[in-house]
């Protein structure tokens, strides 16, 4: 591939991540919740146009300007189509009707503040109480945040069929019952910030453990999880102990990205990453939000992961961590948020505290995760410490075709070397 078309096909994916959910964000504040497909399509040509001009024409000085300018010109030659026009409802109608005030209007909207606000309205339209609770996330996480059908599947630890058929049910849903792209009362607000911050929670996990095939770390998709979260705690309805507990969640978690990887892509793992490239400045951000989350009676799950991050952040080694403590708020976790992936996690912290006997016994408790590399990858962990080696590569050997990651892959075929 020439150099050139390779460094625009680079940028336009950099754009699609950065700038994809914003200009959805806007657009279909602009043509209502009931076309939202039709928005998806005007930011898809946007970027299909940006790919056909920058690769003979060269990219310009301002490649995120000059693509809001297309997206927000083909929009206002979509709206002078009476067509178009009848399809649309709500209170920016008469403004879109005249040629007049139709282009102000528009780029009235396209202003940094104003984009801000249409995230945050469609963020809180996806999560309408009308849509199935995992088609909210589902939705949100396609739209806003750009991740593919199969990122979210890995999310959800489903398939990608059923990840489609929730996204259809949740446009058939918006179309049907013609929901509208609202900021919903207080009380109304407060009901969907649940699945707000699940989703944030999902798209953050997928920027620390990428689904993707050769980026295990996706930092462009932490940062932007962080930037909505920040977003939600600068408005005061949002501004909740839950949020600002996910927000120092993300901050602690982040600061170990630059730890995770080696030069040549290989993973780090915990117990042997260099601790002196922790974001310090981020550490003490996510402690500032927790102190600040610690406020009130409420007790989240997103508080107690915090606090386990909290464990990490602070020990002076992988040996020196306060696993005692960690297994403590894991047994609290379990309570709040029980589930496969909290036991996993428990378990393999139970395997650390008392001995990895105990680690096997409660990995073996666990049902549903027959098909992670994790649970299979946890179990070989612990044979091998135990110096069974016959039955750490068998537990290997069901790991490896569990992930589509080289890097894990790479990591579980050393770890089956020292089975020999």
């Amino acid at each position: 591939m020439p150099e050139q078309e390779e460094k625009v096909q680079e940028l336009a994916g950099h754009l699609f991540r950065h700038e994809a959910g914003k200009m959805a964000a806007v657009l279909t504040r602009l043509l209502g919740f009931q076309n939202i497909e039709l928005a998806e399509d005007i930011v898809q040509d946007a970027l299909l146009k940006a790919l056909n001009t920058w690769k003979y024409q060269g990219i310009p000085d301002n490649p995120s300007a000059w693509l809001y300018r297309t997206a927000k010109n083909k929009a206002i030659d979509l709206l002078r189509k009476q067509q178009v026009l009848k399809k649309i409802e709500g209170d920016l109608v008469r403004e879109l009707q005249s040629e007049w005030t139709l282009t102000p209007t528009v780029n009235q909207l396209f202003l940094e503040n104003e984009i801000e606000d249409s995230q945050l309205r469609m963020i809180f339209a996806c999560c309408h109480p009308s849509i199935p609770y995992e088609s909210q996330i589902a939705l949100t996480l396609k739209t806003l945040c750009g991740l593919s059908v199969n990122e979210i599947a890995h999310g959800f630890l489903t398939t990608e069929e059923t990840i489609s058929k929730r996204l259809y049910r949740a446009k058939e849903k918006i179309r049907s019952e013609k929901i509208e792209l609202e900021a919903p009362s207080e009380d109304l607000l407060r009901e969907r910030l649940d699945a707000v911050l699940h989703t944030l929670y999902l798209l953050f996990n997928e920027g620390y453990n990428s689904s993707h095939p050769l980026l295990l770390v996706r930092q462009d998709l932490c940062a932007e999880a962080i930037r909505l979260c920040i977003l939600l705690t600068q408005q005061g309805r949002t501004n909740l102990p839950k949020t600002g507990a996910l927000l120092a969640l993300m901050c602690f978690q982040a600061s170990r990205l630059d730890a995770r990887l080696s030069d040549d892509g290989s993973i780090i793992l915990l117990k042997y990453q260099n601790r002196q490239l922790w974001n310090r400045d981020l550490i003490s951000r996510g402690h500032a939000y927790l102190v600040s989350a610690a406020s009130g009676e409420e007790l989240s799950d997103y508080h107690l992961e915090a606090a386990i991050a909290v464990c990490h952040a602070f020990a002076p080694s992988f040996e020196q961590t306060n696993w005692h403590q960690i297994l403590s708020l894991y047994e609290l976790l379990s309570n709040i948020k029980p589930g496969p992936i909290v036991d996993l996690n428990k378990a393999i912290v139970t395997g650390y505290v008392e001995s990895a006997q105990r680690g096997i016994e409660e990995l073996n408790k666990i049902e549903g995760l027959e098909r992670h590399y994790l649970y299979h990858a946890a179990l070989g962990d612990f044979y091998l410490q135990m110096s069974d080696k016959p039955q750490a590569r068998s537990c290997y050997e069901q790991a490896l075709p569990l992930t589509n990651s080289n890097q894990e892959k790479q990591l579980i075929e050393q770890k089956m070397r020292l089975c020999e």
